[in-house]
């Protein structure tokens, strides 16, 4: 028997190295390609398991003999005694053939979407023709947004549902595993952690007790959950449609920058938290290594995540840049990637993907020098706020007086006497460029692909006024900078859950 296998639409030539690229306009074959990668995933993870199950020897730490799926495993409470030590193996034994099982169906459901379905999704009202779409069609893709969304809420209630009704998780704070009955519900400890108001500046990674982490799946489920029903039921706002770019590449740099920022926090807290993962599974906190020079399981999962989460991000950048790059009519796979502003060599400007974007100019013209509707008063005083408020800190760390009590106060009068040189600088320039003249010439105007600078700052008046307000907003936020330093042991004393 043989099956003869035809594209609707033929793609274009690819490098072997480019993978599911030939596949972008192809739906049916992508959802085969998707499905083929989950379950090699899910292959890995049961094989994985079975290996290091064979590996293990009970007579030396868990965290010296290079594992990696049994210390997770085993943090869920799974097979797992008193002080952490593996009771009953064969919790992990079934846990690996479920995932081989799974990996069969998962690579069948491939095959068959690969091989035997049709190359593109219907698009409709039937059942097939809810899972079709088109790259462009924007409300198709938030809805498969708000999907994955549900999905993640469900899996992060799965691991609540463990820890309350399923056995519990292990503790390493009482050494044994134990069921959680009062997981945390207050919204101001959870959110605490994310930002900083708990835990020494730590973050998440300093949450020390399993009902703060149960507590935290919950909202995270429920914001999840509620977040893919809210996608779901919603269009895309005309803030997104005019920022985002709708294109199956650009919805690949938007998923590797994702995981690039997930990568880098999992490391991170991997590294410093030793309530979800414990010392006796994965070593030491705060090092890679045990005092005999052995790379522990905490080490091996955190330098993988800091180096994945670099490579996730250098994709991110690199399909981006080609994402907006076609956007705006520039064709990478010819080179071309710099040419003249509105293709007219002679305006002397020259257009790329970056300072062409929609993105940066949307972002540009967000910053208070091009925004709209402002004066040339509260511009200066903006733009001085922000420059006087960040350029404390590298003068009070790096100045000569750094190590004595005179750190801050040192570092304020530099600070103003650095502004204070700025203004001179800005008085300057706008004598020399805006000056008073009896005949009046008008200024040359010229081909730009950022934002204009507004008329009203083209003038004497305005500009001076610009000026004044950048020193006094400045030194404004110098000296306020310079007080939550003063004060900044009486400030963190306002939250005592800190």
């Amino acid at each position: 028997m043989t099956a003869t296998i035809s594209y609707e639409r033929q793609p274009q030539q690819f490098a072997w190295w480019a993978g599911n690229a030939r596949l972008t306009e192809l739906s049916g074959k992508l959802l085969g390609a998707h499905i083929a990668h989950g379950g090699l995933i899910v292959l890995w993870a049961g094989a994985m398991t079975l290996f290091e199950l064979s590996r293990y020897d009970a007579a030396r730490p868990m965290y010296e003999q290079g594992l990696i799926l049994l210390p997770h495993i085993a943090s869920l409470g799974v097979g797992v005694g008193k002080g952490g030590v593996i009771v009953d193996t064969y919790p992990f034994f079934v846990i690996a053939v479920l995932h081989l099982v799974s990996s069969a169906v998962l690579g069948a459901g491939g095959i068959f979407h690969s091989l035997l379905q049709s190359d593109k999704l219907p698009i409709g009202n039937t059942f097939e023709g809810f899972f079709g779409y088109e790259w462009e069609d924007g409300d198709k893709m938030t809805t498969i947004i708000g999907i994955h969304l549900l999905l993640l809420g469900g899996g992060a209630l799965l691991l609540v549902a463990k820890a309350l009704f399923w056995g519990g998780l292990y503790d390493p704070r009482v050494e044994d595993v134990r069921v959680i009955t009062s997981p945390t519900l207050n919204p101001f400890v959870i959110f605490g952690y994310l930002f900083g108001v708990i835990g020494n500046g730590r973050g998440m990674a300093a949450v020390n007790n399993l009902e703060d982490v149960v507590g935290g799946h919950i909202y995270v489920g429920l914001l999840c959950i509620g977040g893919g029903i809210f996608h779901i039921l919603t269009q895309p706002f005309r803030w997104a449609r005019s920022v985002l770019i709708y294109s199956g590449e650009a919805y690949l740099s938007y998923s590797l920058g994702a995981l690039a920022y997930m990568g880098a926090l999992a490391a991170y807290f991997v590294t410093y938290n030793n309530t979800v993962y414990p010392e006796v599974f994965y070593g030491p906190v705060e090092t890679w290594q045990t005092g005999a020079g052995i790379v522990t399981a905490r080490g091996w999962l955190a330098t993988f995540h800091y180096v994945l989460a670099g490579l996730f991000l250098t994709g991110h950048v690199w399909h981006a840049i080609r994402a907006r790059a076609k956007a705006r009519v520039f064709d990478l796979n010819k080179g071309d990637l710099v040419r003249p502003f509105d293709n007219d060599p002679q305006v002397g400007n020259l257009a790329t993907p970056v300072n062409s974007s929609d993105f940066t100019l949307t972002f540009l013209r967000g910053l208070p020098i091009y925004r709209a509707g402002l004066s040339p008063f509260a511009r200066g005083l903006e733009i001085g706020m922000a420059h006087g408020y960040w350029l404390i800190g590298p003068f009070v760390k790096l100045n000569p007086a750094r190590d004595t009590d005179f750190a801050y106060t040192s570092g304020l009068l530099a600070t103003l006497a650095l502004l204070l040189v700025m203004t001179i600088a800005l008085s300057a320039y706008g004598t020399v460029s805006f000056q008073k003249q009896l005949v009046t010439v008008p200024r040359p105007t010229f081909a730009r692909t950022v934002p204009n600078v507004p008329e009203t700052l083209a003038t004497v008046e305005g500009w001076s006024q610009f000026t004044a307000a950048f020193f006094v907003g400045s030194c404004g936020g110098a000296v306020f900078a310079y007080r939550l330093l003063l004060h900044w042991e009486q400030i963190q004393s306002l939250f005592p859950l800190g």
